[in-house]
């Protein structure tokens, strides 16, 4: 029956890919618009198709490195775990290199479609953002069935310890690519975005994505191969780390095959309630967008725990004992588990739409201080951004400890699968939000009717909150993962307790919540010189360039896009390659003690900050836009240049850093249990 459980889950993988591709033949035969919106949608998407080439040949030679690397340090069978790190590697690369070949299909598309309507531009940006969901999760899970299938019955490999050693490889190829994805992409997009913004909207005091501004293709660029892409290959690592974790535990602690099969049943079951759920994203012409996508979410989760319970009563056995303890599992001792981690994951998502909703208390506060300027702007979000850590740290508490209680450390890393189980429509909203932004960006482009962006922006805005959403069960789920990964590395390592009273515990402790503070500081700074060689360069066009003001010549785009393009590469490198370094020396050095508080430390402060950065950056943008509405004076007053300088400042904070700091807990956790036998 287990075989035949991988087999039906590698099955519901391909279909969910099938159906993506059908999806995406969807979007190609809708209307792309006229010529104008054409040629500026094919400028865009072969701008975001030359930054990719550039960066997955960056990637191609690092990932040759850990391949070499692997197949060097690890003996006999062991050697195989670089075929599950290429494997890996490859499936997160293409999840996001087919997200942005549909998102750039679609932009132009739903720009088209909102001539006709709300209901239509909605409808073609949201199938859009599914080809990316649908097609993460069908490719993570085909993958990683295959692999399981391939050492168990190819290999003929019987020891469950060493299949899951092995295949956390799988995690450790997604995770790298996933890095470099989220990192060259956030500086590209947000270099581009702050150079179009502080030059064109501030001191040209011209409209966002007017075409006269010569960052605005490199802005909707950056929105292809940031906010899709590099989204595609984060949501695949933290749903595969999530599976193996889960897996990863069920050797180590239940040495028991069924319960390393079971992640990817519950997984697969996830990716079944995510196509349903897709069905449900319906709305009125005026209705309300965000309510027909929580619907479409709130409906696959509601699926997945009705399909979910019949089959653990079918699967798990009744009353199974761990050995040497007191714990017994339990049908219902799962199934709570996995409720603790769904429902978490949506009290959380509840959270971070009240703190960047721009219909929500904590946004209108700071549009309101904005009228001050932007020193009362950028405190104001500061406030919010940090307030908002903490009820979502109250509800991982809550979680972790209800799942524990209900089954073990188990139960953890089963609830943060709980939490990522219908990542396919999550990632579809969250991927819906870039496509209407672009869509947004060329109506203002092709010079379309009003009415065309005003519907675009009515989506848009409603993507800056599931966007907001969206990083918020990313990290919720990281910080569950990263604990199951921690207790894995922990038993693989032979480590009885971790004794913070040990100086090197206390020194790796400290060590670890460090990393993620000097991270996000060099990605930061990434931002910033990429942004100050855009801005001069947009600002010499406007000096040298006659004509372009008036609207008698055209800029040159193709600069600006290769300035993004040349700080995003030569940036991206040294952030992703330590991530994967420091473990390492860290082990070899300081021992496997050490490393253990590293993890703990990385994990606890680098959840706090990507919470933070996350909350901060979605309300300071929906702050600009709710301005941009008509409230506090409106566009060109002194509120709206003050929220343009704090959407500024939120922009790498929300699209950059933050969202690099859940790929960085994980990376290390991972890297940290496959080292950890060789410390």
């Amino acid at each position: 029956m287990d075989t035949v459980m991988i087999w039906a889950a590698f099955a519901i993988g391909i279909v969910s890919v099938l159906i993506a591709m059908s999806k995406y033949s969807w979007i190609k035969k809708q209307n792309p618009g006229g010529e104008r919106l054409q040629e500026i949608g094919q400028f865009i998407a072969d701008g975001a198709m030359a930054f990719m080439k550039r960066e997955y040949k960056i990637m191609f030679f690092v990932v040759l490195a850990v391949v070499i690397l692997l197949s060097v340090f690890k003996q006999g069978h062991e050697k195989v775990i670089a075929v599950s790190f290429v494997t890996g590697a490859i499936l997160s690369g293409l999840a996001g290199l087919i997200g942005m070949k549909a998102a750039t299909k679609a932009n132009m598309r739903t720009a088209h479609s909102a001539k006709d309507g709300l209901i239509k531009a909605l409808h073609v940006a949201f199938t859009g953002g599914s080809v990316m969901g649908l097609t993460v999760v069908g490719l993570a899970l085909a993958g990683l069935a295959l692999l399981t299938i391939i050492y168990t019955t190819v290999f003929g490999i019987e020891d469950l310890d060493f299949i899951v050693q092995i295949i956390s490889g799988y995690s450790l190829g997604a995770s790298s690519v996933a890095l470099f994805a989220r990192v060259g992409g956030g500086i590209f997009t947000k270099a581009a975005d702050v150079g179009a913004d502080l030059v064109g909207k501030v001191e040209a005091g011209i409209p966002e994505d007017d075409p006269r501004n010569p960052a605005t293709i490199a802005d909707n660029v950056g929105d292809n191969v940031g906010d899709v892409a590099g989204l595609g290959s984060d949501l695949c690592e933290s749903y595969i780390a999530a599976i193996i974790g889960s897996m990863v535990l069920g050797a180590e602690l239940v040495h028991d095959y069924r319960f390393v099969v079971l992640p990817i049943a519950i997984a697969a079951i996830g990716v079944l309630a995510s196509i349903v759920g897709t069905l449900f994203v319906r709305t009125k012409e005026d209705g309300n967008p965000q309510f027909a996508l929580n619907l479409g979410t709130m409906g696959a989760s509601g699926l997945m725990l009705i399909l979910i319970y019949p089959f653990l009563h079918m699967y798990v056995p009744a009353g199974l004992a761990l050995p040497g303890t007191e714990l017994v599992y339990s049908v219902n001792g799962i199934f709570l588990a996995i409720i603790s981690g769904l429902i978490g994951g949506i009290l959380i998502g509840i959270v971070t739409e009240y703190y960047t909703a721009d219909n929500r208390k904590p946004v209108q506060m700071i549009a309101q201080q904005s009228m001050t300027g932007p020193a009362t702007n950028i405190i104001a979000g500061l406030q919010v951004g940090m307030m908002a850590t903490g009820l979502p740290v109250i509800i991982l508490i809550i979680a972790i400890m209800s799942a524990y209680h209900f089954a073990g450390l188990y139960g953890i890393a089963i609830a943060a699968l709980g939490m990522l189980g219908t990542t396919g429509i999550q990632l579809a909203v969250d991927a819906y939000g870039p496509i209407a932004d672009n869509a947004g960006g060329l109506a203002e482009m092709a010079k379309l009717d009003a009415i065309v962006r005003e519907r675009t922006d009515k989506l848009d805005s409603v993507g800056n909150t599931t966007a907001a959403i969206g990083k918020g069960f990313a990290i919720g789920s990281a910080a569950l993962t990263a604990l199951a990964l921690f207790v894995a590395y922990k038993e693989t390592a032979g480590i009885e307790v971790i004794d913070v009273t040990k100086a090197e515990v206390v020194c790796g402790l400290l060590f670890g919540a460090m990393l993620p503070f000097v991270f996000s500081a060099i990605l930061m700074g990434a931002v910033g010189r990429a942004a100050f060689k855009m801005i001069e360069e947009v600002r010499r066009q406007f000096r040298e360039i006659k004509g372009i003001l008036e609207g008698d010549t055209k800029p040159d785009y193709i600069a600006c896009v290769d300035i993004a393009t040349q700080a995003a590469i030569s940036e991206m490198v040294v952030p992703s390659i330590a991530a994967v370094v420091i473990p390492v020396l860290v082990g070899f050095i300081g021992g496997k003690e050490m490393l253990g508080g590293t993890l703990v430390g990385v994990t606890a402060s680098g959840v706090m900050l990507a919470l933070f950065m996350a909350n901060a950056g979605g309300a300071w943008d929906n702050a600009k836009k709710y301005i941009e509405s008509g409230h506090f004076g409106g566009k060109g007053s002194v509120a709206h240049k003050a929220s343009i300088i704090g959407d500024t400042v939120g922009d790498p904070f929300k699209d950059t850093a933050g969202p690099a700091m859940d790929i960085i807990i994980k990376l290390m956790s991972v890297v940290a249990l496959i080292i950890a036998k060789m410390i």
